[in-house]
């Protein structure tokens, strides 16, 4: 079964930024839509922020847009996410899955934006 292992998370002041990368131990383009999902503190649903289709197609929560930038490369089986202008209500373990039959999640990574 493909295995995913998120990485790039860290801290970060208000307005900075980061890029995050997903590596998949399997194709990724044999799975479809992919999507970067997160886990605020104390929350127990995952959002999901940024998905991707295997053409290329992207969309994006409203609380994301225009900050974050999702693509990924079926080459080398790793989806990226982007994060400019992070804010401190983007912290979060941020995950990434398939769209719709999801995989066995990661460990994420952490994501602190804080001054």
């Amino acid at each position: 079964q493909v295995q995913l292992v998120e990485s790039g998370g860290g801290l970060v002041q208000p307005g900075g930024s980061l890029r995050l990368s997903c590596a998949a131990s399997g194709s990724i383009f044999n799975i479809g839509g992919m999507g970067w999902y997160r886990q605020a503190p104390g929350k127990q649903q995952r959002e999901l922020v940024a998905a991707i289709t295997s053409g290329g197609s992207t969309r994006y929560a409203d609380s994301v847009k225009g900050r974050f930038t999702i693509s990924r490369d079926n080459t080398k089986n790793t989806v990226y996410l982007q994060m400019n202008s992070l804010k401190p209500e983007d912290t979060a373990v941020y995950y990434c899955n398939a769209i719709l039959s999801l995989l066995p999640w990661g460990q994420g990574t952490q994501v602190t934006v804080s001054s």
